[in-house]
């Protein structure tokens, strides 16, 4: 392929107060660093000739001219370019919709007169995407779709859905039902809060975590965070609770001033400091943030935090490396008490300067912790509980350090290098055109965890095999999600599937070239009876079962924790008059499914699909979740780690038990198999 242009758009209604836009002013918002990160990153590629974040040209005398240029290079490749529509304002979200098809029609007629087109449309939120949809349908120019910021998610941590957020809800899901390819920041994005919209497919869903990182600190530069906050602290010296966050209701700042207010020792320990955005007085910028800033001022007061409280007006974003510098020095604790975070940008700058977080446990930051191990989350919603973790992690010197190093070291790995990489890898697949292969003869379906993982030289040897093997038909058959799925066949580089069974057998997923498309008939088929409510009535009550987290729950698929047998008995009898199947494995994962559905169901209904013979069909396993796949397959593999949950199959003629362990297994079972038929 040619190297790509790529467009990016983002309008910048989407922002609380005065447009700040990719580094010409400061602002705190994740967004913008997300954007501008990104596409510095593409356009430091050799497969990327041209990158343009393109948004509204804004004429107003308080802002300044440097909204009214209309094209304003940054690098080489890089460059900002703002679109003119009769209306130059400066406009807030709302009055911006009123203005978004103007610049529609202004932003195609611009690109009708470019030599070159771009190659892919990158849309920063919804409002975006319905321009980038615009685009598509004049010149079929496909569009990627980031959405940031989702407003289910918001509306469901707030006190009712009005108008305005159900219309932003409305607009997201025509987003995701138009977007060719989506991209989420975090696992809970991906699989909760993007699947609560009616839209949504998870084939077309990518989790491309994003970079992270802010300038290296100096000593002059501490000493200059120092005099940012010296104003307001009695003794500047004492560990720094940090929250960077913009002025809005669900960053929960208003709650943080109240937790830290209510806890005596952790006051008397510690001071707090709040960067939220950018103001010239409480009287500035839109109504949510006026609201907050003087919830903020408010709390100050009424909890008499003068001294303790630091609440700085403005800042650069060399100040605020200089903060996360200075609150690792001061051995402090960077913190989101947010109601709700799609994903926290401001998590893993804080790796990057070594200083650890407690964050809430309500959104993306629960992924971004468990990956970096530099802090705990807890709930904003218990202030004493959210309270008590700050101060385990300040109390504890060992544990403090361990964090510290742990984020220095683990966020290295998220750089907007490797985004780069992805978003290419994602927007080159939308524009490759699927080969035509042979109708496989045979069919392997391989679980993955424990399966094809566990060994390295174990999955080297199995990726050979594959790739030896051209009339074979290759899938996995999983409990995990899509997503987590393709993520550890990736890290263990095995060849992509030609099919993916996901979930329990609840989902299945074919390969079209570089695409992956949903199985919609196979979904239908087992929805009939379907009643995920009723499960959850019947299992949520019963003595020693634990919910699973939001993130494993899909549409198909309810999950559970349970580890004793007579507990997984209870199970199945509360719901024995239910069209279900129970599923139990791994000694404590519990998962129902309909009863029409299951790996042994999937495996059947894909190699009808193929057009592959029952007696050529081949699965392998090695936990009770693939007891009836295994069951039912005329060949099947039981690698030598298998677990006891699967030991009334050992010694069916129809199964294989290799001597070697993982994907070695596999491999030894399939020429054994073929070595039978041979003779």
């Amino acid at each position: 392929m040619r190297p790509l242009f790529i467009m990016s758009v983002a309008l910048g209604g989407c922002l609380k107060g005065p447009p700040i836009e990719f580094g010409l002013t400061e602002d705190t918002g994740g967004h913008i660093t997300y954007a501008l990160g990104a596409a510095q990153a593409l356009a430091q590629r050799g497969d990327v000739d041209r990158v343009e974040i393109v948004t509204r040209l804004i004429e107003d005398g308080i802002l300044g001219a440097a909204y009214a240029v209309p094209f304003e290079p940054i690098t080489e490749k890089l460059a900002i370019r703002r679109i003119e529509t009769a209306d130059r304002q400066y406009l807030c979200k709302g009055a911006a919709a009123a203005d978004r098809p103007a610049f529609a029609a202004a932003l195609i007629a611009h690109i009708a007169t470019l030599d070159r087109r771009p190659d892919v449309i990158h849309a920063h939120f919804a409002d975006a995407a319905d321009v980038a949809a615009a685009v598509r349908d004049r010149f079929d120019i496909p569009f990627v779709y980031t959405a940031h910021s989702l407003g289910i998610d918001k509306a469901n941590h707030a006190t009712g859905l009005s108008e305005a957020m159900a219309s932003r809800i409305a607009e997201e899901n025509r987003a995701i039902a138009a977007a060719d390819a989506i991209i989420a920041s975090s696992r809970d994005e991906a699989e909760r809060q993007l699947m609560a919209y009616p839209a949504a497919c998870p084939a077309k869903i990518h989790c491309v975590p994003p970079g992270a990182g802010l300038a290296h600190t100096t000593p002059s530069d501490l000493t200059r965070a120092r005099a940012l906050i010296a104003p307001f602290l009695r003794d500047p010296d004492k560990p720094m609770i940090l929250a960077i966050a913009r002025p809005v209701a669900k960053k929960n700042l208003g709650g943080l001033i109240d937790l830290f207010a209510a806890d005596a020792g952790l006051r008397d320990r510690a001071n707090l400091v709040i960067v939220a955005g950018l103001r010239d007085g409480p009287h500035t910028g839109e109504d949510e943030q006026r609201s907050v800033i003087a919830g903020l001022l408010a709390g100050l007061d009424r909890h008499d935090l003068y001294g303790t409280l630091a609440l700085p007006k403005r800042h650069t974003a060399d100040d605020v490396a200089a903060l996360y510098a200075l609150a690792r020095e001061t051995r402090g604790i960077f913190v989101n008490p947010a109601l709700t975070e799609p994903y926290g940008l401001t998590l893993t700058e804080a790796a990057l300067h070594g200083l650890p977080v407690v964050a809430t446990c309500h959104g993306g930051p629960a992924d971004i912790v468990a990956r970096l191990g530099h802090g705990m989350v807890a709930d904003p919603r218990d202030p004493a509980s959210f309270a008590a973790a700050i101060t385990t992690l300040l109390d504890d010197e060992v544990a403090w350090a361990r964090a510290s190093s742990a984020g220095r070291v683990n966020a290295r790995a998220l750089d907007w290098h490797g985004y780069a990489a992805r978003f290419v890898a994602i927007v080159e697949g939308l524009a490759t055109v699927a080969p035509a292969k042979p109708r496989p003869s045979r069919l392997l379906l391989c679980d993955i965890d424990n399966t094809l993982t566990g060994c390295t030289v174990g999955a080297l040897g199995m990726a050979a095999y594959l790739e030896a093997e051209p009339n074979l038909a290759f899938g996995v058959a999983t409990g995990r999600s899509l997503q987590e799925a393709e993520r550890l066949l990736g890290e263990w580089g095995q060849p992509a599937p030609d099919v993916l069974i996901t979930s329990v057998g609840a989902e299945i997923y074919w390969r079209h070239g570089a695409r992956l498309v949903a199985d919609a008939d196979y979904a239908a088929h087992i929805d009939r009876g379907w009643d995920p409510a009723a499960v959850d009535a019947r299992v949520s009550g019963l003595a020693g079962v634990e919910r699973q987290p939001a993130v494993e729950q899909r549409r198909h698929k309810r999950s559970y924790f349970a580890e004793e047998p007579a507990v997984v008995a209870a199970i199945r009898s509360a719901v024995a008059d239910l069209p279900v199947r129970v599923i139990h494995s791994h000694g404590r994962l519990l998962d129902i499914v309909p009863t029409r559905a299951g790996k042994g169901a999937a495996m059947q209904w894909t190699a009808l699909a193929l057009g592959v013979a029952p007696d050529q069909v081949y699965a392998a396993g090695d936990s009770g979740n693939d007891l009836d796949m295994l069951a039912q397959c005329q060949n099947g593999i039981l690698v030598a780690n298998y677990s006891t949950e699967l030991a009334e199959l050992i010694g069916r003629p129809t199964i294989y038990l290799a001597r070697r362990a993982h994907a070695a297994g596999v491999v030894e079972g399939m020429r054994a198999f073929a070595m039978a038929r041979a003779a």
